[in-house]
């Protein structure tokens, strides 16, 4: 069934910062989590679930199965933008139309059509959707204008725990509690340093710093630097800035939270498009099958020729 979202609040409704989570409260986190994941991601939250998603990809590459793997492939060292737009537009087509519609079996397949070129294990598969689990969860109660209600975070996770299904991941965990546990002691077991995964991050946090002016990209650079949790810095032996730094660094996203706890409910669907966060097509210029590597056809080809 095609996930639809619920109208945006009208009338006086919209003048309350509240009126979405009034909106969740009266749906149900187990049947209608994709609704409120897309609410969430449309809605109440676009900036900040877009900015921890990256940040959830980003910390896999310390693990070195994963950063090696994606330094050999030279995906997201030589098409960096390439690489980030065809990951946020698949997960894009899954929000906007649901895991069930026609667009979102396509984004799953294009998914499992480009893992399944390589050898990874499903250890680390299932180490990476636990970062899209929590990342988004502790960055919101880091820097959100609010935190995730209860049923909120359990909507998200019943969202990714389906994505887990249908990418064949097995042994997923059963509840937020579990994911948070298993990206804990994963990342204290396996995060260690390799120049090769150091290459990915690099080539990853020079494509953030080009989404801001010139002047500004050092400043973009130390500030991400800033926020990295610390033993995702060490891992990529990145410098830590000086204390005062980032204390100022996440002191900033905090007072933005606050700030935006007195703006109106956005009652436009933002979509990345929109934000500026996709370069590589024109809006609505792709196909989600043509999105992502192709190894595996170019496998097929040498295969048969």
């Amino acid at each position: 069934m095609t996930q639809t979202l619920p109208p945006p609040p009208r009338g006086l409704d919209r003048l309350r910062r509240d009126a979405w989570q009034r909106v969740i409260a009266g749906l149900d986190p187990e049947r209608d989590h994709e609704t409120i994941s897309a609410v969430l991601a449309r809605y109440e939250f676009p900036w900040d679930i877009q900015q921890a998603l990256s940040f959830a990809l980003f910390r896999t590459f310390a693990v070195p199965s994963i950063g090696v793997l994606l330094q050999e492939t030279h995906e997201f060292t030589e098409r960096t933008q390439k690489r980030h737009d065809d990951t946020v537009l698949v997960l894009d087509a899954i929000i906007e139309d649901g895991l069930e519609s026609p667009n979102g079996r396509a984004a799953v397949r294009r998914m499992n059509r480009m893992h399944g070129a390589y050898d990874i294990s499903n250890d680390d598969m299932r180490y990476v959707l636990s970062t899209f689990v929590v990342t988004p969860v502790r960055w919101l109660a880091d820097y959100g204008y609010r935190g995730l209600t209860a049923a909120e975070i359990e909507a998200s996770t019943r969202s990714y725990q389906r994505i887990g299904q249908l990418m064949g991941i097995k042994d997923i965990p059963v509840d937020y509690a579990a994911f948070e546990a298993l990206l804990d002691a994963y990342e204290a077991e396996h995060f260690a340093y390799d120049p090769r995964s150091r290459e990915v991050a690099d080539a990853t946090l020079e494509l953030l710093c080009t989404y801001y002016p010139k002047p500004l990209r050092r400043a973009v650079e130390v500030f991400s630097r800033a926020v990295m949790d610390p033993h995702v810095r060490d891992a990529f032996g990145y410098t830590a800035p000086p204390p005062a730094v980032v204390a100022l660094s996440r002191g900033l996203l905090r007072l933005r939270g606050r700030v935006l706890r007195l703006a109106p409910v956005r009652v436009k669907a933002s979509r990345p498009e929109d934000r500026g966060a996709v370069r590589t097509y024109l809006p609505g210029g792709y196909r989600i099958e043509d999105l992502g590597t192709h190894v595996e056809t170019a496998r097929s080809d040498a295969t048969h020729a």
